[in-house]
């Protein structure tokens, strides 16, 4: 039985049909067409399916759509100004945060929410953060120097 509701994501609301069990990632992807997060896992350890859940990371393979019903849901889709990259998008470009990118947009997500908590994280700050974030191709380095290089640029 599908349950009637409403997901607001990047500033918009879709009207929604949802199965029970549905994750917010299948629901985004799916439903709504956004395919930036990726289902690495399906078992909240890689990060890739990251979403902010009203300001907070949340990984979106594990977590009901349903519950993000009525709440503010964006993805990496909604980082970005139009066509104009963020700070932070475009440190990760200039650093060499980005490889394979498939797990770049949990990595801005992650990293978004730091920054709008923490406007001048240490290095440490900074790993911590990512830490539910896995990179199989950067090695981190290039990633950790983008986000802190992007916190002195906003500052």
């Amino acid at each position: 039985m599908k349950t009637a509701a409403t997901l607001t994501v990047n500033g918009a609301a879709y009207p929604v049909e949802l199965d029970p069990h549905l994750s917010l990632l299948d629901a985004v992807r799916d439903l709504i067409g956004l395919t930036g997060s990726k289902e690495g896992c399906d078992d909240s350890e890689c990060g890739a399916c990251m979403m902010l859940l009203d300001g907070k990371p949340v990984n979106s393979c594990s977590y009901l759509a349903l519950q993000a019903d009525g709440r503010d849901v964006t993805t990496v889709e909604g980082l970005a100004e139009g066509d104009e990259l963020t700070p932070l998008q475009r440190a990760l470009l200039e650093h060499g945060g980005v490889q394979c990118g498939f797990c770049t947009p949990g990595m801005l997500i992650s990293a978004t929410a730091l920054l709008r908590e923490h406007p001048d994280p240490s290095e440490e700050d900074v790993r911590i953060a990512l830490s539910g974030n896995l990179c199989r191709c950067t090695g981190y380095d290039g990633i950790v120097r983008a986000v802190r290089s992007a916190a002195r640029s906003s500052a």
